[in-house]
């Protein structure tokens, strides 16, 4: 697995945020990932969690209950940090560490693998997560940015 740049994976954060969110945006972005991972036929899980609330949830042909599971622990990940899953995980592999011994979090709990990203506010923050689950966590991650970015059309 080869790590994107630490700088890159926040100038995604920086630039993949909404005017607004509500529970129609979740619908609606929902619908985008989930006809994106049709055409694509691809096995994955998505959700999208606005804090401890989820908005939108759909597993594809393929996703199995271990996605959910992996979904809840990456959407916690993001939760906690205010960052991707990804970011964290290269975070900690970037500082020499493992971020399943060295959070000193139960892995049950969380999981620093690629796929869930927040959902950033423009001048609020994070709010909550979208999250994917069911590919090698680059592609998951990859999957994620890239239709962010085509549904904020940035």
């Amino acid at each position: 697995m080869s790590d994107e740049s630490l700088e890159t994976l926040l100038d995604q954060e920086r630039r993949l945020v909404f005017p607004r969110f509500d529970e129609d945006t979740a619908w609606e972005l929902g619908g985008a990932l989930r006809a994106a991972a049709l055409a694509e036929r691809l096995p994955v899980a998505i959700a999208i969690r606005r804090g401890r609330q989820e908005l939108f949830h759909t597993a594809l042909a393929g996703a199995s209950a271990d996605n959910d599971g992996w979904l809840r622990r990456k959407a916690a990940v993001v939760d906690r940090y205010g960052h991707s899953s990804y970011y964290v995980g290269c975070r900690f592999r970037a500082d020499g560490g493992n971020f399943d011994t060295d959070s000193r979090l139960d892995t049950a709990e969380y999981a620093a693998h690629g796929g869930a990203f927040p959902l950033i506010v423009a001048g609020g923050g994070p709010i909550g997560s979208v999250a994917v689950s069911g590919l090698p966590q680059v592609d998951d991650h990859r999957f994620v940015v890239t239709q962010l970015e085509r549904f904020l059309n940035t």
